[in-house]
């Protein structure tokens, strides 16, 4: 009778049903602070803000497959436990290499390629460009600083072009809310680009052959 009653207590206090509890609250208060993280760090071009909601999502995954672990084993499936621990293990490998391939780009100068895309795009919507040659960008902390050669049509005044100029960086700044400041180029569309910005090889007053 001893014996029984011990083993229904074990039984009852192995079971996953309290665990569960804790890891729900785990994994749904996990997963709001990462949404929250990752949306402000995009908002604000923060990629260790970005990288640091990643690292939260990860945590309330981990909780989640802890609970899924225990009720495999609860269900008599002691392979349930380390099959779990390496799917978590490997998770993290992949958010690990993914935030710093992020944060290491942001370190060396780096601008993602949707960023690139987006500037070009927003500049080649203003009525009057017909290209965009060029587009360099970087990051200053959490802004983007961006170059902008944009191609009009040669018969335009100067006065059109800079219209178009002022449009384009308007443009610009509406649609990336953390760009801040782009300086924007005007070529006539024939010699769009810089390899017509540079002075060949030449020599004056004396000096050897140079270019600029």
């Amino acid at each position: 009778m001893t014996r029984d009653r011990s083993e229904k207590q074990e039984h009852r206090h192995s079971h996953p049903h309290g665990h569960g509890e804790h890891s729900h609250i785990g994994f749904i208060g996990n997963e709001a602070v990462a949404v929250f993280r990752i949306r402000v760090g995009r908002e604000i071009g923060s990629a260790a803000l970005v990288a640091d909601g990643y690292h939260a999502r990860t945590d309330g995954w981990t909780s989640l497959a802890v609970l899924l672990a225990a009720i495999g084993v609860w269900l008599g499936y002691p392979l349930a436990d380390p099959i779990v621990g390496l799917l978590i293990a490997a998770a993290i490998l992949v958010i690990v290499w993914q935030s710093g391939k992020a944060v290491f780009t942001r370190l060396l100068d780096g601008v993602e390629p949707e960023a690139i895309e987006e500037i070009r795009h927003a500049a080649s919507d203003v009525p009057g460009v017909e290209d965009v040659s060029e587009v360099r960008a970087r990051w200053l902390g959490h802004r983007l600083h961006a170059e902008v050669n944009v191609a009009v049509d040669p018969e335009l005044s100067v006065a059109e072009g800079h219209a178009i100029a002022r449009e384009v960086n308007h443009q610009l700044l509406h649609h990336l809310s953390y760009l801040n400041g782009a300086l924007i180029h005007v070529d006539p569309v024939q010699e769009a680009g810089e390899e017509h910005h540079r002075i060949p090889a030449h020599s004056h007053d004396g000096l050897p052959l140079h270019s600029h």
